[in-house]
């Protein structure tokens, strides 16, 4: 087992310590030999007058402690160290992007905790404890879910990203991005509350971004005594799908507590009832097909920067492929930065090549956490250009669906939601419109503050304050007239 190389650097996106980790590269593999600066000091001089077959024969160095375990990453024992090279994301299973949505307190984190730790049993996950997943300080102080947190895990026929959206009304807009590259939907409502408000409003925008397939999961079965009370939230939810366009007497149901599941308490209630989840999850919930023809983008969802590493941003691929050495430029918030991914990880695993619908990070060079930010498109340079005025077919909501009481005139300002960003905008009806009213679906055009990456097609939604007040789809691009760049903002 020969070193070919001791480097300073860090895993992909991961490192520790100011100085960073060591690697040692032992036949192709890298394996953690340190972190921080001691060892420029102690390994270097020693690794130099070292033979060159280091695990060939005796050497004072690491001699008995440098043994090679189990594949398939290589892993070394090294100086009192275990370390494992980074492993590599292998595509054997169909890729689906599903998310937990509903009301506040109702459990969405619960039971995908519930989820990854039955299925860490059999290896097909990660247990990941409720403090884990809502792991921001204040999410845990308020015990509710502020961003949209990501996790994996694998049946028997699939492999999962999970998005475990926020519940709470303040954190629409963090929800918004979290549902936006779902394939479905697991609804979670609780036993002894029935549908509530955020229900109705996840529901809305899952339907309104094109999310077709929902499994509806009741929880806290145990919590309520009545059979007959469980039996009339099931109905309650049934008609609430079919109200929002799904269909709601063939969606599954299950009933169950994620909270039994997570104390392995009562298995009826508890164990079984995710197992029935998860298989409704992998039966009703299509593979959907996806776009690799066209040019790669990738909303931005998040940026990192990492020691010794450089800036990663992460997101859902969207269409197309994306390979380290690829070209890329991002866009929106009036900036056009181009530079090449060096690097792409999915769920901590080193991937080759990403497809659409991967939720990654991508490792860009020469870049500081500071040039890039949230709602910024990455794109393959040429293949697309921002846009400040869209005409689109827009639903606006009623009443009793969320929206707004009132009608509104041309130049009222919402903002306009989509892919990961969020822009003032301003609405102008069609000539001889003085109102648009709650209920009506018609043609609008709409001017944003800035220009942003809006294509025919793309779904959007306007939100007034902590309202939802329409949703629309982009139908054209037209240019900005001179009227349209005189209007006032303040």
């Amino acid at each position: 087992m020969a070193v070919t190389t001791l480097l300073r650097a860090t895993p992909l996106f991961g490192g520790e310590g100011r100085g960073g980790r060591w690697h040692l590269r032992v036949r192709g593999h890298v394996g953690v030999v340190g972190s921080g600066r001691a060892p420029t000091r102690t390994l270097t001089p020693r690794l130099a007058s070292a033979p060159a077959g280091l695990g060939a024969g005796p050497t004072p160095l690491l001699q008995g402690l440098l043994r090679p375990l189990t594949a398939p990453a290589l892993t070394l024992l090294c100086r009192g160290l275990a370390v494992e090279a980074k492993k590599t994301y292998v595509r054997d299973k169909p890729h689906v992007n599903v998310g937990t949505i509903g009301h506040v307190d109702h459990g969405k984190t619960t039971l995908t905790a519930a989820i990854t730790k039955i299925l860490a049993e059999g290896g097909g996950a990660k247990f990941k404890k409720y403090e884990e997943i809502d792991n921001a300080p204040e999410e845990r102080a308020r015990g509710i879910t502020i961003n949209a947190a990501h996790v994996e895990y694998s049946t028997a026929a699939r492999h999962y990203a999970h998005t475990d959206c926020p519940g709470h009304a303040d954190y629409v807009k963090n929800m918004i991005t979290g549902t936006a590259p779902l394939d479905g939907c697991i609804l979670v409502v609780a036993a002894n509350d029935g549908p509530m408000p955020q229900t109705r409003e996840h529901l809305l925008l899952a339907r309104q971004i094109g999310v077709e397939h929902v499994v509806v999961y009741v929880n806290k079965a145990d919590a309520v005594q009545d059979a007959e009370m469980v039996e009339l939230v099931e109905l309650e939810i049934r008609e609430l799908l079919t109200e929002f366009g799904y269909k709601g007497e063939e969606t599954p149901v299950i009933v169950g507590s994620a909270l039994c599941a997570l104390e392995q308490r009562d298995p009826e209630l508890g164990l079984k009832s995710v197992q029935k989840l998860l298989d409704a999850v992998d039966t009703y919930i299509p593979v959907p097909t996806r776009d690799l023809e066209k040019p790669f983008l990738l909303p931005v969802e998040s940026v990192y920067s990492i020691p010794g590493r450089g800036t990663v941003v992460t997101g859902t691929l969207e269409r197309g492929t994306l390979k380290k050495g690829d070209e890329c430029e991002f866009l929106g918030h009036n900036k056009n930065i181009r530079t090449v991914v060096t690097g792409i990880e999915m769920f901590h695993k080193s991937l080759e090549r990403a497809e659409a619908g991967d939720n990654l990070g991508a490792l860009v060079r020469g870049l500081k956490r500071e040039d890039l930010r949230r709602g910024l498109v990455m794109a393959k340079p040429g293949s697309i250009q921002p846009h400040q005025k869209v005409e689109a077919q827009v639903y606006i909501l009623t009443k009793e669906e969320g929206g707004r009481h009132k009608p509104f005139v041309s130049h009222f300002m919402p903002v306009m939601f989509s892919l990961t960003w969020d822009m003032a905008c301003r609405i102008i009806l069609p000539p001889g419109k003085e109102l648009a009213m709650p209920g009506e679906d018609l043609k609008l055009s709409l001017i944003l503050r800035q220009p942003m990456i809006l294509e025919k097609g793309q779904r959007f939604t306007l939100r007034d304050g902590n309202r939802t007040i329409g949703t629309g789809l982009v139908t054209e691009t037209p240019a900005m007239t001179e009227e349209d760049k005189n209007i006032k903002w303040s």
